[in-house]
């Protein structure tokens, strides 16, 4: 049985509000934080618009210093409550939080060091931690699986396509030479990954017929190579969820402790209880 909150330290009161997310008030912490993040990013994209600024500055300043006072107090807090408070500065989301209070008061001595406050929209990943249903949790989970699974094939694949950048972009500087703009091999490269990932700036474009056939092959061959990294990783996550499945399906139900389900199983054989 819990302890009544009300008599609980305040340190051990202001941890479970803060950093337990699957409590009431812990919820309704994060869901109040996100929406003052989001507030104050929207303060800062006002500010760098000069109509704006002209005619609201001053309100707009004062929201801004609002924001650092009430995140400073959060982090405050958040310091004063922590089980490990060395290990939640040097965390990500404790660097995040500190990062995103000094522009601030770095801009009194630094001015235009504001525009860096941009950086609070990381502390909106807190969101993942206010939705992480069970479903939604899975899905993450066989995402990253996927993934991690595809990390070696999508590197072989990366150097393939360095290994045709530097062979065409040298082709091009042979071809077209700096008379044509390509004035040296890695500034053909750069025409050669602009080409293949079919972006197109037309900065530097090639003249000679031979020129615009090797320009060609390169367009159809990016066309191509577009898809190889989602096929990899498409195959691993059908892979990782087949995986999965039968998993849940080998585990016994939760009522009656059946087992022995099919691959594709929803509900239990013996009882109808849901599997998954």
């Amino acid at each position: 049985m819990s302890a009544d909150p009300a008599t609980q330290p305040l340190r051990e009161r202001l941890y479970v509000i803060i950093f337990e997310h699957d409590t009431r008030g812990g919820k309704g912490f994060d869901v109040a934080l996100l929406a003052a993040v989001l507030l104050s990013v929207l303060v800062i994209v006002l500010e760098s618009v000069g109509e704006v600024r002209a005619q609201a500055g001053t309100l707009l300043a004062v929201l801004e210093w609002s924001f650092t006072i009430l995140f400073t107090v959060e982090y405050v807090a958040r310091l004063y409550s922590a089980r490990d408070r060395w290990g939640y500065v040097i965390s990500f989301f404790g660097l995040v939080d500190l990062v995103a209070l000094l522009p601030t008061y770095v801009s009194v001595l630094v001015p235009g060091a504001q525009s860096l406050l941009a950086v609070r929209v990381l502390r909106l990943l807190r969101v993942f931690r206010i939705l992480k249903l069970a479903r939604f949790g899975g899905e993450a989970e066989a995402l990253m699986i996927a993934i991690r699974a595809s990390i070696a094939k999508v590197t072989v694949f990366i150097f393939a396509v360095l290994t045709v950048v530097v062979v065409m972009g040298s082709v091009m500087y042979l071809v077209e030479g700096p008379a044509n703009g390509f004035t040296s091999i890695p500034t053909s490269m750069y025409w050669a990954i602009v080409t293949l990932t079919t972006v197109g700036f037309g900065d530097i474009t090639p003249h000679t017929p031979t020129g615009r056939l090797v320009a060609s092959l390169l367009m159809t061959l990016g066309y191509g190579l577009i898809a190889v990294p989602t096929g990899i990783v498409s195959a691993e996550l059908t892979r990782v969820s087949r995986d999965q499945e039968k998993t849940a399906a080998a585990l016994p139900c939760r009522r009656c402790g059946a087992g022995g389900h099919a691959s594709d199983a929803v509900f239990c054989r013996a009882c109808g209880e849901r599997l998954r």
